[in-house]
């Protein structure tokens, strides 16, 4: 059996030919250079690897008939290889980092990106740092969160560490604790919520999770009141025990208090109302983690709410 690599991409001198005359140089090379991201073609152009007659051009240049213009080697994305991630989102989860060092990556996620592709998504938090870091060839999720959940997110970056975090997270290393904007007043007397959780795919594929009492897994979530919205909402503090799939959502439904902008467990009146103060999204946040790390050493992290949350809460207390 053989193999065939494809050609290695190789520079290119192209002579604009009279038809071409008064075309922009970057829509010239978006034409030619099929496949090749927009953003590589403007990087390239950036930096100076693109000649014209061999001096260094702008993009808004307007070629001439018989310009010779340099092309630097690109190479095309294979048909099988993961679509590039815009560059706004690359930068978006760069500004997210909240710790980095040569094993390990934490950064706030913000809400709405999936933590990897797949279900119709091509892309996500994990596909985005392996571009980010193509120098990093062993980058892995240590722990997931919703697509709609913000907060503290980790990724390994070795695998001595990935199976360090995860031996730490089937004991009780690691502390993650949430904050949840949840319905009505949450009685100071409900601490724990010890309720077993079954998943079920409904028929168009969307995953559901349910108490279940004699199917279900043990599901452990501590509870603690952070502030109260008189009868309306209260902001609880939630720290999973164990690690099952929508937990935290589950369990508040459970106690009778739902989830803010929660579509799927929630009360569609309640997250109107809170939407209507501009709250369009799940108050649902990872905002602390306690890490043990390989050395013996413990760090903390916090991370901080986006700006809609943080003025949705000013404007529900505010005074009516």
């Amino acid at each position: 059996m053989t193999t065939t690599t494809p050609p290695t991409p190789s520079v290119q001198l192209l002579e604009v030919s009279p038809e071409y005359a008064g075309q922009r140089i970057d829509n010239f090379l978006l034409a030619r250079l099929k496949g090749v991201p927009k953003t590589l073609i403007y990087r390239i152009l950036r930096k100076g690897e693109v000649r014209v007659n061999k001096g260094r051009i702008k993009p808004e240049y307007k070629l001439q008939a018989g310009d010779i213009v340099r092309v630097p080697p690109v190479r095309v994305p294979e048909r099988d290889e993961p679509v590039p991630v815009a560059q706004g989102l690359l930068l978006r989860l760069e500004a997210a980092i909240v710790y980095e060092d040569k094993a390990l990556i934490i950064l706030n996620k913000p809400a709405g990106i999936a933590v990897h592709g797949g279900s119709g998504l091509t892309f996500g938090v994990i596909e985005a740092f392996r571009q980010m870091r193509p120098d990093v060839k062993e980058l892995e999720l240590v722990h997931r969160l919703d697509r709609d959940t913000s907060g503290l997110l980790m990724i390994a970056k070795k695998r001595s560490m990935l199976r360090h975090l995860h031996e730490a997270l089937r004991g009780d290393g690691i502390d993650k604790r949430y904050m949840a904007l949840v319905r009505g007043n949450w009685a100071a007397s409900i601490k724990q919520v010890r309720a077993p959780l079954m998943k079920s795919n409904l028929r168009s594929g969307e995953r559901m999770v349910e108490v279940n009492e004699d199917e279900g897994k043990e599901s452990v979530t501590v509870f603690k009141v952070l502030r109260r919205f008189g009868d309306f909402a209260t902001m609880v503090e939630a720290r999973p025990i164990t690690g099952r799939t929508h937990q935290i959502r589950v369990h508040t439904l459970h106690a009778g208090h739902c989830i803010a902008g929660d579509s799927k467990y929630g009360d569609e009146g309640f997250s109107k109302e809170i939407r209507d103060l501009g709250g369009k999204r799940l108050f649902l946040h990872a905002y602390m983690l306690t890490v043990p790390m390989p050395d013996g050493t413990e760090m903390k992290f916090q991370a901080p709410v986006d700006e809609m949350w943080a003025k949705t809460v000013e404007r529900l207390s505010a005074p009516y």
